[in-house]
């Protein structure tokens, strides 16, 4: 249930979600997608802090500051990580993804990860819940403000992480470009062998050479619908 605290795996962090920022699949999946070199990430857009803690949670020598538009789920997610002693880990702001100027000097992390909307403004039926809807389509930052925000700061080789959807990767990366993030790894998901793909994991570098590698397709579930042990040890449920 939504507010409900809860143990991610037996013996793991502890997690609350806040109404307006479920746990979902794409954030655990980006999580693992992105671990990895680094010692200072920012994750736009946190929610309420799943990404963070679980790239805390991987690499104990990471500190991680979360950035989030919406109070009350900056406020969980400061919770979420105080709750499993990562408090000197991590930080929380409460601010806007498009005011980044105003918050941080530039090339201050060495990763920056989002799991940002995935619709344009219009392209589909409206959420009545405001939070919602920014959560569901570009409102509140595009997918052009988003790539600045990253590309401002990445220093020279710094790692930009997100997941989208398939659709709208010509998109994705025009605006990784237009921003100097160059693409460099691209990982598709699909539920089963034989679907078209759901989601899609994008590494960018900022100033990057160009080359772009293609990694094996991540499988949901197998032919018969049971888990792949990939996505079992993702899950921790080996």
């Amino acid at each position: 249930m939504k507010n409900e605290t809860m143990e991610l795996w037996p013996g793991g962090p502890v997690f609350r979600q806040a109404a307006q920022a479920p746990l979902g699949t794409d954030s655990v999946l980006l999580a693992d997608f992105a671990a990895g070199k680094g010692v200072r990430g920012v994750d736009l857009g946190c929610g309420s802090g799943i990404l963070s803690l679980l790239l805390l949670t991987a690499s104990p020598r990471l500190h991680m500051t979360g950035l989030e538009l919406r109070a009350e789920a900056a406020a969980i997610a400061r919770e979420n990580l105080a709750a499993n002693g990562l408090a000197d880990r991590a930080e929380v702001l409460t601010g806007d993804i498009r005011r980044v100027r105003e918050l941080f000097s530039t090339g201050s992390f060495d990763l920056c990860a989002a799991n940002p909307p995935y619709f344009p403004v219009g392209s589909g039926e409206r959420a009545p819940d405001p939070a919602r809807a920014s959560a569901r389509e570009e409102s509140e930052c595009t997918l052009e403000e988003l790539c600045s925000a990253a590309a401002y700061l990445l220093p020279t080789g710094g790692r930009f992480c997100l997941v989208h959807r398939p659709e709208r990767l010509s998109a994705l990366f025009c605006a990784m470009s237009a921003a100097g993030l160059e693409p460099k790894r691209l990982r598709l998901c699909c539920h089963h062998p034989g679907a078209a793909p759901n989601l899609v994991f994008v590494e960018g570098r900022r100033g990057g050479r160009p080359g772009l590698t293609i990694e094996p397709i991540l499988y949901l579930t197998d032919a018969d619908g049971q888990e792949t042990a990939e996505i079992r040890k993702i899950y921790h449920r080996l």
